[in-house]
């Protein structure tokens, strides 16, 4: 991620898919044009780089030029007259291509086509790297296009913000932070950890999602994901992370609008933890922390042993069901611990007390993040 000025732009685009796109390009106007002549236009600023790695590229002879458009002096609305800078060669009879970094409203395409109307061109054809189908409002025809993108902001090979990027190789695309906060709760059984979810969510507006509930849900209302995730569990398979992943995002995607999410029973593994922070990074948003509470064993199987009594729960009344429990998730969150750790983020709280004081000792350190 890099920043400039007071934005930050995460990776997008990197310079082998720029490469590639480019090639495809030049190898499909190349075939177009045929033994002609083209005179390429590279309109100003953005182009530069794009014009030069395309001419590079362009296996036959060809012209260049570069124009700029600029408003008339004194006109300052957004609909601005437009003038063109620096094209004085005859075009008449020549086959024009305009290389542009990127096609996003269509206004300045409007404004080319306006200009070259009269400089009686044999054909005036539109050739751009990135297009942003979402955001195009105009009519004109797209002769070539390199790679269709989403309507967001993006910096690099050209394009720039408030003046800089435009030297870097590759593209990065605005971070528009969301103030979310985004928490991984851990316990093992028995330390309260549900209870205290719900005491979180409501004091901090999140949204609880529970590995198990949204597995129940899916199965029990044969959705997709529920029915291709029981396909597994019939033959004694694990679930694929991808499916379990898929299903969270549909839970993030129904709450979108949300302040945060607790996840809890997810992840368990590295490899899990690494997928639910890049689909967190795809909303524009992160894990701000891994919350464990921490309860001594012999306390945690005196909590259990007093909960089987009334629970109806088998777990929960053999002694060395609940040992094996506890090891079990150990040897979990020992792995998590290690991974959070690394990234400042894993904190462990005290997990015995009531469930007031459990609960002021997790807000400290949620009102810290």
């Amino acid at each position: 991620m890099i920043k400039l000025h007071d934005k930050y732009f995460k990776p997008f685009v990197s310079a082998k898919e720029i490469d590639d796109a480019l090639q495809r390009l030049v190898d499909e106007i190349a075939e177009d044009v045929g033994d002609e002549i083209p005179v390429f236009v590279g309109i100003l600023n953005g182009s530069f780089m794009l014009t030069s790695d395309f001419v590079k590229k362009y296996p036959k002879t060809c012209e260049v030029t570069f124009i700029k458009l600029a408003s008339y002096e004194g006109v300052k609305s957004s609909e601005d007259i437009q003038r063109l800078i620096g094209l004085t060669q005859d075009l008449t009879g020549r086959t024009v291509i305009i290389l542009e970094d990127i096609i996003d409203t269509g206004n300045t395409l409007h404004e080319v086509h306006r200009i070259f109307r009269n400089e009686k061109v044999k054909s005036l054809k539109i050739a751009t790297l990135f297009y942003k189908p979402e955001a195009y409002k105009k009519d004109f025809k797209l002769h070539y296009v390199g790679i269709e993108i989403p309507n967001k902001f993006i910096v690099g090979y050209g394009l720039d913000y408030d003046g800089l990027g435009r030297n870097l190789p590759e593209v990065y695309q605005i971070k528009e932070t969301q103030h979310m906060t985004n928490l991984v709760l851990f316990g093992p059984p028995g330390a309260g950890k549900g209870t205290q979810a719900e005491f979180l969510k409501e004091k901090y507006n999140l949204v609880h999602i529970s590995t198990g509930d949204v597995f129940r849900y899916n199965i029990k209302n044969e959705t997709a994901l529920g029915m291709l995730a029981k396909s597994y569990m019939d033959k004694g398979a694990l679930v694929p992370d991808q499916v379990t992943i898929d299903m969270l995002n549909a839970e993030v995607e129904k709450n979108a609008d949300a302040k945060g999410f607790i996840f809890d029973g997810f992840p368990r593994t590295n490899a899990q933890a690494e997928a639910l922070d890049k689909l967190m990074d795809s909303k524009d948003s992160q894990i701000n922390a891994m919350i464990a509470l921490e309860v001594d064993d012999e306390v945690l199987v005196k909590r259990l042993l007093e909960r089987g009594k009334t629970s109806g729960r088998a777990d929960d009344a053999d002694e060395e069901v609940i040992r094996n429990r506890i090891k079990v998730y150990y040897n979990e969150t020992a792995i998590l611990k290690d991974y959070f750790t690394a990234q400042e983020k894993y904190f462990g709280v005290d997990g015995v007390g009531s469930v007031e004081e459990i609960t002021k000792r997790l807000s400290a350190v949620i009102d810290k993040l």
